[in-house]
């Protein structure tokens, strides 16, 4: 019999891919959504595509938006990524690499895609422990943006159905998610995380993202088979 469809917020990364390797082993047919919205590090949608293949996604859709018009972030504007924080630094504030309303703007994506596929569910690999101190990551927005949903779309105002939005990382630390991944077979080295992707195509190993992944990897005590430049 098939699965359930549900729709995969997919950028690459370890978190989109573990959140899918869940769905996944949780019985569903996934549908990969991926953005190329004018990211910095847009060589993820590589990984991303790799990934989903790994996975085997029904369908991998690519949405191409131009949030550099917009800008705002050292991810879509000429800022700046910082390097080398410490991990008290980065749990402190919300850094420049948050991007304006990416989360809303990418669920909003999923949410429509859920309704074509009559789909109840989306999957998205947020997590609120090991994180850059991002908004739209935490559960309290999660659960907002769900109760919306269920008020704007045509199946939840008809009663035919009531969408749910899976975080099966969110109150995991980048370890514990390293190690999940690991039991579900993985292939870390598929993904991709860094903000700054260097010339010679490593990783930085200096950026928020690089760090938190190293930070994953060792007490989980895996190697990442991801090389970094540092």
């Amino acid at each position: 019999m098939p699965g359930r469809r549900a729709v995969v917020l997919l950028s690459g990364g370890l978190d989109s891919t573990t959140a899918f390797a869940v769905a996944r082993a949780d019985g569903f047919d996934c549908y990969a959504l991926s953005f190329d919205y004018g990211q910095r590090h847009d060589r993820e949608l590589e990984s991303a595509r790799r990934v989903a293949t790994a996975l085997g996604a029904k369908e991998h859709l690519v949405l191409r938006l131009d949030l550099r018009a917009i800008g705002g972030s050292a991810l879509t504007a000429d800022i700046p990524v910082p390097k080398g924080r410490s991990h008290e630094a980065m749990a402190t504030g919300i850094p420049v690499t948050y991007v304006p309303a990416r989360n809303t703007i990418f669920l909003s994506h999923a949410l429509a895609w859920a309704e074509v596929l009559e789909s109840q569910d989306i999957f998205l690999g947020v997590n609120a422990l090991d994180y850059s101190g991002y908004p739209d990551c935490r559960p309290e927005y999660i659960e907002a943006f769900e109760r919306m949903a269920n008020l704007a779309t045509k199946a939840g105002v008809e009663g035919r159905s009531r969408l749910t939005i899976h975080i099966p990382l969110v109150r995991l630390t980048k370890a514990q998610i390293v190690r999940r991944g690991a039991e579900l077979g993985v292939d870390f080295g598929l993904t991709w995380s860094c903000y700054e992707p260097q010339p010679d195509g490593r990783a930085c190993g200096a950026c928020d993202s690089c760090l938190l992944r190293q930070k994953g990897f060792a007490e989980a005590g895996l190697r990442d088979p991801v090389p970094a430049a540092r």
